[in-house]
């Protein structure tokens, strides 16, 4: 039976006590603290463990997760359940609502101090569908892409508070029919549609960390926005990776939803064929049925479904550590463009209009073959939750400006 909470609207928009996503806040003149979402409010952390009511204020009143997401799992499901205890029994009401804030009434900030950036290329629908459009005689997937998760290292610097103006980045492109590259803003700029988690507990250098250790180790989960520059990226790839045409930004969403929440979501993720290596074997289904929902102005371009992702969070964590790589507090470890079988199911304009040659028609009638200075992209997602209830997490969101250099 759902668990129900006395704050009025919990119920409605899918941050109810089945969710509790954490993130960082602050009201004007007032430095930033920790906060959970309730409703279309966000409980003061910080306050409530001034006043008694929540353990460790060490935790909780500075400006990001970090300390408290390396309390480790004991702290975090003893923490849950004591705010879950808080926020359904109206006996404690009258000490916890002068708690609440209207998110109304503040800003949301980037939740966590990030350690390091990976971005994975997770879907098989994504992954061949590049394949397609670059090798067009070739085989859509690489050799190695069903023996192991594709990824490559981000830059943590760059990784932006959802509502971060993203700037059109500058750099080398080569144009079709061009023998030579040219310098200037990217002329194909792309969001990517991901979802991402973020590590609490380090591991030991040397050591990898097994899929099956995934919840001892990571907090929870946040939307991403991954934003490329094709041109950019397609030129600098040969031979190595992303590079300038990523690296300019990633945007997040404010708040983390942590593992429990999401239990109800697992789902059996595709069957892996070949059997992957032992160290990437999962004893427990971790794909996870969650229901994105992209947006450009306002018009929605695309609903992109996370449960067919052919390789599984724990498995991603597992590869990339198993070299030896520590762990740290802030890692973040996004999924890659999630996209799948139907057009509108792409999560990326390079899919959905097929490298620019078929423009995207939006339903109030603007067509788009790339993001223009002055778009906003916002993806949000949901997913089922216990007993019948929905899981939110949240927005990101981003509006191109011109370049600066």
């Amino acid at each position: 039976m759902t668990t129900v909470s006395w704050v009025t609207g919990s119920q409605d928009g899918g941050f109810g006590v089945e969710n509790l996503p954490y993130g960082v806040f602050a009201r004007r003149g007032e430095l930033p603290r920790v906060g959970v979402a309730i409703g279309e409010h966000v409980l003061d952390l910080a306050a409530l463990s001034a006043a008694g009511l929540v353990e460790d204020r060490r935790y909780f009143a500075s400006g990001s997760l970090n300390a408290f997401m390396v309390a480790g799992r004991a702290a975090w499901q003893a923490n849950r359940e004591r705010l879950t205890e808080l926020l359904t029994d109206e006996a404690h009401r009258d000490r916890v609502e002068p708690h609440l804030v209207p998110v109304a009434d503040v800003e949301l900030l980037r939740p966590f101090v990030v350690a390091d950036y990976v971005d994975f290329f997770s879907s098989e629908h994504h992954a061949a569908n590049a394949g397609r459009i670059f090798r067009p005689d070739g085989d859509p997937l690489p050799p190695n892409w069903k023996r192991l998760p594709v990824g490559y290292h981000g830059r943590s610097g760059t990784v932006y508070p959802s509502g971060t103006p993203v700037i059109r980045p500058c750099g080398q492109r080569r144009t079709p029919g061009d023998l030579e590259p040219s310098f200037g803003p990217s002329l194909r700029l792309d969001f990517e549609a991901e979802v991402g988690f973020v590590a609490g507990v380090p591991s030991a250098a040397g050591r990898g960390v097994p899929a099956g250790a995934f919840r001892d180790h990571v907090f929870g989960f946040v939307l991403v926005n991954d934003w490329s520059a094709r041109d950019l990226q397609e030129w600098e790839s040969r031979p190595l990776g992303p590079f300038l045409g990523k690296s300019f930004a990633t945007s997040i969403s404010p708040w983390v939803v942590p593992v429990a929440a999401l239990e109800p979501a697992r789902v059996d993720p595709p069957v892996q064929d070949p059997e992957p290596l032992p160290y990437l074997r999962c004893d427990e289904p971790w794909g996870l049925d969650l229901h994105l929902e992209v947006e450009i102005n306002g018009q929605v371009a695309a609903r992109p479904r996370f449960a067919p992702m052919y390789w599984t969070s724990p498995q991603q964590l597992a590869h990339a550590t198993v070299n030896g790589a520590p762990l740290r507090t802030g890692d973040l470890f996004a999924s890659g463009t999630v996209s799948g079988p139907e057009r509108d199911q792409r999560g990326c304009l390079l899919e959905l209009t097929w490298n620019g040659q078929e423009p995207l028609e939006l339903d109030d009638g603007t067509k788009r073959a790339w993001l223009e200075d002055g778009d906003t992209v916002t993806i949000r997602a949901r997913a089922p939750g216990a007993s019948g209830s929905r899981i939110s997490l949240g927005e990101v969101t981003g509006t191109v400006h011109p370049a600066q250099g």
